[in-house]
C-alpha cells in the first residue's frame, strides 16, 4: 500500500474554511488547530451530559450487532470522563459511498490522536442518521460496467416518507439484488466469503439502517468505533428536554440561521439549507410518514399532512411520546452536542457549508460549537487500474484535469483511416452537390419529395459506411481503449471523485478483508489534501 497526497478542486467553503481567518472567526467558535483542543475540553468540563442513560442506550443498540471488546472499552470511559469525536452519514446499502467508510477512518484516526496529546479519553463514535426518510437518496449503488457507473437500484419502492430505521425490506428481495449488484465485481479470491457476509447481514436484519450499521461494526470493530442511531426510540426518550429547549426557544433559533445564512450568503458562499424565519427545524413522525413542522402564528404545522400542535401540545409530544419527534439538518447538530460530550465533529463539504450557519444557535443555548474537522478524502487505486494509468502513460493529475478522454480521442485520431474519412466527405459532398442541380431542375412537388428521400437514403448509406469504420476501428483496439475507460471510470466517474460514486466492496473484493485495517494502520495524514492509495 502507498500513499501520496494530491491537490483536488475545492469548493469556495471548503476553501475559505482552510484558508481563510477571518470566515472562521465568522462562522465557528474554533479554529482548526491544536490549541484548540484543550479549549474544547474546558468547555465541556463545565457542562453536565446524561452519560449513564447514553451509555445504556449505545449499549442496548450495538448489543445485537456485536459489541467488541475495544468498544466495550470505549463505553465504560464515555460513561466516566470520556470525551467524543463525532461523525455520521446516512444508513446506505453496502455503507453507501466510501465517504461513509473514509468519515469513520478520520473519526477513528482523530480520536486516536487526541487522546495522544491530551491524556484522556477521546472515544470514536458514528451517528447514523436513521431518521432520514429520503429514501432515493440510499435505496440504491453504482457498479462499474465498460468503464462508467451504473445505478443499480433496489426493486421494492416506498409510498410514505418512512425514516431508514422503521423501513423494512424483503429478505430475498434484498438478497437477490446484492448477488446481482455482484455479479460486477470481478471473481477474486475474497468474492464468495464477501458476497457470504453481506448476505448473512441482510438475514440477519431488517431494516435499511440495521443492514448498514452490521456491515459497518464488522469493518471497524478492533478499533471500538460506537454507533448510535438517531431513530432510536431510546435515545429519543433521553432527548426528550431537549426536545422541549427547542421547541421553546423555536423562534429565536429560526431567526438566527436565517440571519446567519443572509451572510453567508452575502458572503458568496450560496444558501445551504434555505433556512426561513418559520421553521421549526423539526420533523412529527405522522400516519403519512416523517413531516416537516413550520410556526404559523402560535402553531406549529404541517398542513398537507393536516398536522397542528400548540406550543403545549408539542411540549406535550416531547414529554410523553418523544419518539414521534426527530430533528433536521439544523438541530441534529445541536441534538448531538447536547447529548455527547463532542470534542470534534467530522463532516464532509456539504456538512461544512451548513455547520457555518449555527454558531449564533449553538450559542444562544449556552454552548460554542465544537472543533470542526473535514473528513479525510481518499481515492484507492487497484494494481490493474494502476497497470492500466501506466500503459496508457497517464498520472493521477491527468485524469483530475479530463486527460484521459482528450489521449482516447488523440490515439483514435491517430488511428483512424484518414483517407477513407476524407472519401466519404467527398461522397457526402458529392451527393449533395448532385441532388441540388436534381432538386432545382425538378419543379414537379412529388418528384421533388421523392429526390429528397433518395437523397436522405444515399447520405444514410454514406454514414452506415463511416459508423461501420468507426466500430472496426473500435474493435480493432479494444484492448487499448478498455485501459482508458478503466482509468476514467474508476478514479473519476462522470467527473467525480470516486468516494462520492462507489461502495468500499469493489475494493474489499480486490485488497481484501483487512482493507479497512490497513487503512487505519497507515495513519493517515489529515491535512485537507486528497489522498491517493496505491492497493
Amino acid at each position: 500500500m502507498e500513499i501520496v497526497t494530491q491537490n483536488v478542486h475545492k469548493n469556495a467553503v471548503m476553501q475559505a474554511f482552510e484558508q481563510d481567518e477571518q470566515f472562521n472567526k465568522t462562522f465557528y467558535d474554533y479554529k482548526l488547530s491544536e490549541n484548540s483542543y484543550p479549549k474544547r475540553v474546558s468547555e465541556l468540563k463545565k457542562r453536565s451530559f446524561q452519560r449513564t442513560k447514553l451509555v445504556k442506550t449505545i449499549r442496548s443498540f450495538m448489543e445485537p450487532f456485536g459489541i467488541s471488546e475495544a468498544a466495550g472499552v470505549h463505553l465504560n470511559e464515555l460513561e466516566n470522563d470520556g470525551v467524543v469525536v463525532i461523525g455520521g452519514q446516512q444508513a446506505g446499502l453496502l455503507t453507501g459511498p466510501l465517504y461513509s467508510v473514509h468519515k469513520a477512518i478520520t473519526v477513528i484516526l482523530l480520536a486516536e490522536q487526541q487522546r495522544k496529546v491530551l491524556d484522556i479519553p477521546v472515544i470514536p463514535v458514528f451517528w447514523v442518521a436513521g431518521e432520514d426518510h429520503d429514501l432515493e437518496e440510499i435505496n440504491h449503488v453504482f457498479t462499474e460496467q465498460d468503464g462508467r457507473p451504473v445505478k443499480q437500484q433496489y426493486p421494492e419502492r416506498y409510498v410514505l416518507k418512512t425514516m431508514a430505521s422503521d423501513t423494512p425490506y424483503d429478505a430475498d428481495t434484498m438478497s437477490s439484488y446484492i448477488r446481482l449488484v455482484f455479479r460486477d465485481y470481478e471473481e477474486t479470491a475474497y468474492t464468495k466469503n464477501l458476497l457470504k457476509e453481506v448476505l448473512y447481514a441482510v438475514e440477519q436484519e431488517k431494516t435499511f439502517t440495521g443492514f448498514f450499521v452490521r456491515l459497518m461494526n464488522n469493518l471497524f470493530q478492533q478499533h471500538g468505533l460506537l454507533f448510535i442511531d438517531s431513530a432510536d426510540k431510546s435515545l429519543r426518550e433521553l432527548e426528550a428536554e431537549y426536545f422541549k429547549l427547542f421547541i421553546q426557544e423555536s423562534k429565536a433559533l429560526a431567526e438566527k440561521i436565517v440571519s446567519k445564512e443572509q451572510l453567508f450568503e452575502e458572503q458568496g458562499y450560496g444558501t445551504p439549507i434555505q433556512a426561513t424565519a418559520d421553521a421549526a427545524h423539526l420533523f412529527y413522525v405522522h400516519d403519512t410518514g416523517r413531516v416537516l413542522l413550520t410556526r404559523k402564528e402560535e402553531l406549529f404545522v404541517n398542513e398537507s399532512a393536516g398536522v397542528q400542535f400548540t406550543t403545549d401540545e408539542l411540549l406535550a409530544v416531547a414529554e410523553q411520546t418523544p419518539w414521534l419527534l426527530s430533528n433536521n439538518v439544523a438541530t441534529r447538530p445541536l441534538m448531538q452536542d447536547m447529548v455527547f460530550p463532542v470534542l470534534a465533529f467530522v463532516g464532509g463539504p456539504g456538512e461544512i457549508a451548513y455547520w457555518s450557519l449555527l454558531k449564533e444557535a449553538f450559542n444562544h443555548l449556552e454552548m460554542k460549537m465544537p472543533i470542526v474537522v473535514p473528513r479525510i478524502s481518499m481515492t484507492l487505486i487497484t494494481p490493474e487500474t494502476k497497470h492500466a494509468m501506466n500503459k496508457s502513460e497517464l498520472s493521477w493529475d491527468d485524469v483530475m484535469s479530463g486527460e484521459v478522454i482528450v489521449r482516447r480521442e488523440q490515439f483514435l485520431d491517430e488511428n483512424r483511416d484518414s483517407q477513407l474519412d476524407m472519401l466519404l466527405q467527398e461522397t457526402e459532398e458529392s451527393i449533395q452537390e448532385q441532388y441540388n442541380k436534381i432538386t432545382d431542375h425538378i419543379s414537379d412537388e412529388d418528384l421533388t419529395n421523392l429526390a429528397e428521400k433518395n437523397r436522405a437514403y444515399h447520405l444514410r448509406q454514406v454514414k452506415y459506411l463511416h459508423d461501420k469504420a468507426e466500430d472496426a476501428l473500435l474493435r480493432k483496439y479494444a484492448a487499448v481503449l478498455r485501459n482508458y475507460s478503466q482509468i476514467e471510470g474508476d478514479l473519476y466517474p462522470e467527473r467525480n471523485l470516486q468516494d462520492r460514486t462507489y461502495t468500499p466492496y469493489p475494493y474489499l473484493n480486490v485488497y481484501g478483508p483487512t482493507l479497512v485495517d490497513d487503512l487505519l494502520q497507515e495513519s493517515l495524514p489529515m491535512n485537507g489534501e486528497h489522498l491517493v492509495v496505491y492497493l
